[in-house]
């Protein structure tokens, strides 16, 4: 079992200079690895990799030594992952489980980044307070409200920890996930994953989603600090550990694509409020063009419609706020599923979608007030329904000699 001073002494070694030395290293020949000890956790303003493992834990112990524990654990395998590492020395005895699973090696880090959150659940579990967190549980933590159209699948939705694994090869981010689900073995259960794809074009800022237009171009911009800290990074208002952290919202939409794509690309633009191409507000022709929300058509009305779905994302319709989204692609084979708008077709169609990932200063004045009147509103609900949900608080970096959690776990 580890122990505090073996946790110090193993995060020590993985981080600092001698990291070569902790054990054998995966060939490494691809992206540079994001720092592990900084201000903020990796994998939130870390410019977006192609493909996502996203994770949700329930915890299935009730002492909270045993969290403090897995947490450690966590963190020194983190910072072993992202390094490069495999998940513990490659010993050959014949009579022990292997140090790490194997599917990884030679195929480099691959640009990995982990980042970790706490959900409503860890805090109070059937009305418990296992832990004795519930005291500590930010205001910003909220359960999110029931919106228009929810239709959640208890195998998709919620989860006391998440972890999500970004890198530039699925085998990769999966493996990640892999070893730390191995470590916390009667500690955590899986409650829910999934994998997702994010593909910008060579030269291109921003990637498309399945309906084929660009996600994520009304993004604050994470190359601009005052931007993070006024949108994204928890500040000052915030518990001490969450501090340097963000707020994280997950949903899973199922996007009904057969039914779009009988859609003809001037409706599928009066829905977005985009051009499909380009990326282009409406009314201009670049892609990074303000929305102008006042421009009207010949006809009177507005150029980009009173229900188009970027108009009702707009920063000027929502109190100026943004939200950091970092979304992926998913396609899960095909279901049977029963659209819920016109025609109301009942049929095997592709089990494919969004994985929206969004951080945020705080849910309240973030994604709810927005969803809230995009769920009511939307043009594009008749063509998406929103499966699974999660909402998680992630907290600020990790210090030298320091883990995942600390500030909250070890407060009384």
């Amino acid at each position: 079992m580890t122990t505090r001073r073996t946790f110090m002494a193993g995060i020590g070694a993985t981080l600092g200079a001698g990291a070569a030395a902790a054990g054998p290293r995966i060939d490494d020949h691809s992206a540079e690895t994001a720092p592990f000890l900084a201000p903020h956790q990796s994998g939130i303003a870390t410019p977006q990799q192609s493909h996502v493992y996203f994770a949700a834990f329930d915890v299935i112990t009730d002492r909270r030594d045993d969290l403090i524990h897995l947490m450690q654990t966590w963190t020194l395998l983190a910072a072993r992952l992202a390094a490069g590492l495999p998940a513990d020395e490659l010993g050959h005895s014949l009579s022990t489980p292997p140090g790490d699973s194997g599917e990884a090696l030679g195929l480099g880090h691959a640009g990995l980044t982990l980042t970790f959150g706490f959900g409503p659940a860890l805090f109070t579990h059937n009305g418990k307070d296992r832990f004795g967190l519930a005291a500590r549980r930010p205001a910003a933590l909220v359960d999110l409200p029931p919106f228009p159209g929810d239709q959640f699948e208890a195998e998709k939705t919620g989860g006391a920890i998440a972890i999500q694994a970004c890198a530039d090869d699925p085998q990769v981010a999966f493996h990640a996930v892999r070893q730390l689900a191995r470590a916390g073995d009667q500690l955590v259960s899986m409650k829910w994953t999934q994998t997702g794809f994010s593909i910008k074009p060579q030269g291109q800022k921003v990637p498309r989603n399945l309906m084929g237009f660009r996600d994520g171009i009304m993004n604050p911009d994470i190359t601009e600090p005052k931007a993070m800290d006024q949108f994204v990074w928890v500040g000052a208002e915030g518990p001490g550990w969450m501090q340097g952290g963000s707020y994280l919202v997950t949903r899973r939409i199922r996007i009904s694509l057969q039914h779009w794509d009988q859609m003809r690309l001037g409706f599928q633009e009066q829905v977005i409020g985009r051009r499909k191409y380009s990326g282009a507000p409406l009314d201009k022709a670049k892609e990074f063009a303000p929305l102008d929300l006042d421009t009207t058509g010949p006809d009177g009305n507005p150029v980009i419609p009173e229900n188009a779905h970027a108009r009702l994302g707009a920063p000027a319709l929502n109190g100026g706020v943004q939200i950091l989204r970092r979304s992926y692609s998913y396609s899960d084979g095909v279901s049977h599923i029963a659209e819920r708008w016109p025609p109301w077709r009942q049929a095997m169609e592709y089990d494919a979608g969004l994985l929206f990932i969004a951080y945020q200063k705080d849910p309240r004045i973030g994604f709810i007030p927005i969803f809230e009147r995009m769920s009511r509103l939307d043009a594009l609900n008749q063509f998406t329904t929103h499966v699974g949900s999660g909402i998680f608080a992630c907290p600020g970096g990790i210090k030298k000699g320091s883990y995942i959690g600390k500030g909250l776990l070890e407060t009384s």
